[in-house]
């Protein structure tokens, strides 16, 4: 008779791993877990489950090789992360206008036309674009969004147009103290009443864009108002604060339903110029050599100290003190990602995480709040923040994340997002379970430490060993989720142990290649060579496990993930 888990290792060796799933009657489950090790570099990672490739795709505003802006890199199960050669955009292609600051990549998927969208963040530099959409030619910090686009998640992406998208907020309520002040615009006016002498109106500098689609099929924008040139008076502290803040506006649809991916977004009409004629006496260019816009949008505020204070925001209100006079006195909120869910009794409640404070401080963290409409008000939960450093597990600067729903059905929700080993530490790619629960207004995370189940659909995985093309005694090994995406077995995550039977035989493991010397004594046929895939542990005294699955409690016997030639 024929043992039940030798004859499944026999069909993973030989099926496709999509068709051996298909044959289930139950759910797989795997002993495999993940560990964040910190060996991914990103920044303001936006992650999504591709159903085309099978994969998950992570777009990072860091880790891009020279010549190009934004990594991308690929993984089957949120953890083993393989960087794509190049990047997202490359630096001389069509229609590039940002001069730097390249922040915040989104990728999102329109599987009626089959265009990727990438919505991105950029910094204009010279003069005379600058004085076209904020007025000023020395305008500080003039960041924009563009939208790039691809028929690949893996790009390369080319700008819609050599310009941001068609859209101009403008704030006519803001008392422009730069106009008071001289450059590098530290020190702001020293009371309200100052302050209030500027003259009135600003264009608001955008940045960490994030799209999102309501069942009624409007699309929003969220944004962070950039920090640079919103001074806001604080009674608190008796002194001006320099903020970032965030909002929402809605977009058309034209650009998402173009088959040729020609349309720039631009703003919907019921935000389209709203401020006109506001404030009194604005001018739109400071003279004749520097036209400035003409257009005045509007946008819904969405997150602010303002309108919700919290103390953990307040991290960096003295730093200007605390840093001998090198730095501003700052707020900052940003990094926004919005999803919605069902309470039982049918009513919508919408999730936003933010993150708040300095990126690169151990302090950065994320906090979420929720509404009953995708434009608010929303109401900041009393329990931020609900991610943040542990310096016991050594995570620090936790933030600027999104959120991925597993490719299993039912999903899981997962919050990957950067963070630090050590405060002086680059930010890397972690990656933490996501718990909502709509009738509590409940958002919280798993652990983003130790050893963490690998996500739901990634089981089972197959294994297979092919004769390598470079070299006679040579394999290379192949390791597939169950959707078909492979793992990078040279990721310190993944390796193959190599088991070898006969007498003088040894061998070698390079990742997936695995070189095979039988010495040249024994005949063939009489070395027995076999394959186990094992996952990295936190555990240092069991630091790899031979990873095994199973369909279900007593729906079978145990796989181990292994095989032989």
């Amino acid at each position: 008779m024929v043992h039940f888990a030798a004859l499944l290792a026999f069909a993973a060796s030989l099926l496709p791993a999509a068709a051996l799933a298909k044959l289930k009657p139950t759910r797989w489950h795997t002993n495999g877990t993940y560990i964040n090790n910190a060996t991914t570099a990103a920044a303001d990672p936006y992650v999504r489950w591709d159903q085309n490739t099978g994969a998950y795709w992570a777009y990072s505003t860091e880790g891009a090789d020279s010549g190009w802006y934004f990594a991308i890199y690929t993984s089957p199960d949120l953890a083993t992360w393989s960087k794509i050669p190049g990047g997202a955009i490359k630096s001389d292609s069509a229609n590039i206008w940002a001069q730097d600051w390249w922040w915040a990549p989104e990728c999102y998927y329109n599987e009626k036309t089959g265009w990727y969208f990438l919505f991105h963040a950029g910094r204009f530099l010279n003069q005379s674009k600058v004085a076209e959409y904020f007025k000023y030619p020395d305008f500080e910090e003039a960041s924009k969004i563009g939208v790039a686009v691809s028929r690949s998640p893996s790009g390369p992406f080319v700008s819609i147009a050599d310009r941001p998208i068609d859209y101009y907020p403008f704030d006519p309520d803001y008392d422009d103290v730069n106009l008071l002040m001289q450059p590098p615009y530290l020190v702001p006016p020293a009371s309200h009443e100052a302050g209030e002498t500027a003259p009135k109106g600003t264009y608001i500098p955008s940045i960490d864009p994030n799209v999102f689609w309501d069942d009624d099929g409007s699309i929003w924008l969220f944004f962070s108002r950039n920090a640079y040139r919103n001074w806001v008076w604080s009674d608190e502290f008796g002194k001006y604060i320099e903020e970032s803040n965030i909002y929402t506006v809605r977009l058309d649809d034209a650009w998402w339903h173009d088959p040729h991916a020609k349309t720039l977004p631009t703003v919907h009409k019921s935000f389209r110029d709203v401020h006109q004629g506001a404030p009194a006496g604005w001018t739109t260019s400071v003279n004749a050599s520097f036209p400035g816009p003409t257009r005045k949008d509007g946008w819904v505020p969405v997150i602010s100290y303002k309108l919700q204070p919290q103390v953990w925001e307040n991290a960096h209100v003295n730093d200007h003190a605390a840093s001998g006079g090198s730095l501003k006195d700052r707020r900052w909120s940003e990094g926004s990602t919005t999803i919605k869910r069902y309470d039982s009794n049918g009513s919508p409640v919408y999730f936003l995480t933010y993150s708040a404070n300095n990126y690169a401080s151990p302090d950065y963290g994320i906090g979420y709040a929720v509404s009953d409409k995708v434009s608010g008000p929303y109401y900041k939960s009393g329990s931020n923040p609900v991610l943040s450093q542990d310096a016991s597990r050594a995570i620090f600067s936790t933030g600027h994340g999104s959120i991925v729903a597993s490719g299993a059905d039912p999903a899981e929700l997962y919050y990957p997002h950067h963070a630090r080993p050590s405060p002086s530490s680059s930010r890397h790619l972690y990656t933490a379970r996501l718990f909502v629960e709509p009738d509590l207004l409940y958002l919280g995370f798993g652990t983003d430490a130790g050893d963490l189940r690998l996500p739901l659909g990634v089981a089972p995985l197959s294994i297979k060993a092919e004769p390598a093309a470079s070299a006679n005694g040579s394999y290379e090994v192949v390791v597939r989720s169950a959707s078909g995406a492979k793992f990078d077995l040279a990721n310190p995550i993944n390796r193959v142990r190599v088991e070898v039977a006969g007498a003088g035989a040894s061998a070698t493991v390079d990742g997936p290649l695995v070189n095979v010397d039988k010495n040249g004594a024994n005949a063939k046929g009489q070395t027995t060579v076999r394959f186990v895939y094992e996952r990295a542990r936190s555990n240092a005294t069991l630091p790899w496990t031979p990873v095994s699955q199973v369909r279900g409690i007593g729906e079978g016997d145990v796989v181990d993930l292994t095989i032989s030639v």
